[in-house]
């Protein structure tokens, strides 16, 4: 995949945490829902079908209740090693424009690699725009 700076948005980071254990928090939604959205909303409904064209559903809800559900599909999964998703795409997974609640369309890119150092942990999320990856940024991505 091409990072291009001006649209997408990169997390590297190497840990010592077992790369079975990223993936759980990743793919096992009780695990998920306890970390997912940014404080001090909250993720109070979770879907997961783990396999290409299956689900990845997630309802964030705010202290006063506002909700926004993200529905989403996943693209590519290869176990322990790779998540792909989005909640639309278009070709070389560029996401579509969309009235998301959260004002930005994305295709994830998740990529779990065992090294000698621990695992190596990339999240890279491409965006339709520049306005939309600054959104996502400012929400803490």
């Amino acid at each position: 995949m091409n990072i291009d700076p001006k649209l997408d948005l990169v997390f590297e980071r190497t840990t010592l945490i077992p790369v079975e254990k990223l993936w759980k928090g990743w793919t096992d939604p009780e695990t998920l829902m306890k970390w997912f959205c940014p404080k001090p909303w909250r993720v109070t409904d979770c879907r997961i079908d783990l396999r290409a064209g299956g689900e990845f559903l997630n309802v964030m809800e705010s202290p006063n209740g506002e909700k926004a559900v993200n529905p989403g599909c996943y693209l590519e999964v290869i176990e322990h090693q790779k998540l792909v998703w989005t909640g639309m795409m278009t070709k070389g997974f560029r996401p579509l424009p969309s009235s998301d609640p959260l004002g930005f369309q994305f295709v994830a890119t998740l990529l779990f690699n065992q090294t000698d150092q621990g695992t190596l942990y990339q999240a890279i999320v491409a965006h339709t725009d520049e306005e939309g990856r600054k959104k996502h940024e400012a929400m803490g991505f």
